[in-house]
């Protein structure tokens, strides 16, 4: 005489698998394909299922279990970056997919369940209280208001907006970018050289406005220098840099 056995009860062959693999502690990603398909179909010739529909839903899950099986023992195929193809792949992507519809099903049924403990009382105030209003009278909240008072309200208004500006940082002006380039800098010192044939570099430097014009400048004499139209020379050690027109190109 057989032992009657209670099975639960699943919603479906993915839930079925889910429940194997929880009871098993195995990871979702590395599936042992072989020990559950096998408890898989231990599980479904226990069922006693009348609707023929759904317990073809788990034939057809069992059948592709065992296809599963069948291409875990064949030789790894490879995609086209030469890559071996899991069988189980798509079997996870489904298992992964119905597990979070399970769990965000059971925050929505949570919600539900505290939903039917609160209670919302409807209004009962009396229509006569509810459509009264404050009969309003003008005369008594402007008082002994005047456009005197009005016009010094304003003015304390103004003066307070006043207040909150920094006096010195409104004065600052607006911070631009200098365009030096170095090309129009080396026809300036050349033309500034054409016209003082021997100069120094400090001298020259006096005309500058800002660090990168002196940076630029400095540049532009290595460049003239370097082609030969100017030509530097220093008489002693920290003294002034002197700068002599040639015009000559190299």
């Amino acid at each position: 005489m057989g032992i009657p056995v209670k099975l639960e009860a699943f919603e479906g062959p993915l839930d079925l698998l889910l429940h194997l693999i929880d009871k098993n502690k195995v990871n979702i990603y590395d599936i042992p394909i072989v020990e559950i398909t096998k408890q898989y179909m231990d599980y479904i010739q226990e069922m006693e299922k009348k609707d023929l529909d759904v317990m073809s839903e788990f034939l057809v899950m069992a059948a592709t279990l065992v296809n599963i099986k069948a291409k875990m023992l064949l030789p790894k195929e490879k995609n086209e970056e030469n890559e071996e193809i899991d069988p189980r792949q798509e079997l996870v992507e489904r298992l992964l997919e119905y597990k979070m519809y399970k769990y965000i099903s059971t925050e929505l049924k949570d919600k539900q369940v505290d939903a039917e403990k609160v209670i919302f009382k409807g209004a009962t105030i009396p229509k006569e209280i509810s459509s009264y209003k404050e009969e309003v009278n003008i005369e008594d909240i402007l008082g002994d208001l005047t456009l005197a008072k009005l016009h010094e309200i304003f003015e304390a208004v103004l003066k307070r907006q006043e207040d909150k500006i920094d006096p010195i940082r409104s004065n600052f002006g607006k911070i631009e970018k200098e365009e030096i380039t170095l090309s129009d800098k080396m026809v300036d010192i050349e033309e500034y050289a054409r016209r003082h044939k021997n100069f120094s570099f400090r001298k020259m430097l006096e005309y500058a406005q800002s660090k990168m014009e002196v940076i630029v400048t400095f540049l532009g004499i290595l460049e003239l220098m370097k082609v030969g139209k100017i030509e530097i020379y220093q008489e002693d050690v920290f003294e002034d840099i002197q700068i002599q027109y040639t015009g000559q190109v190299e």
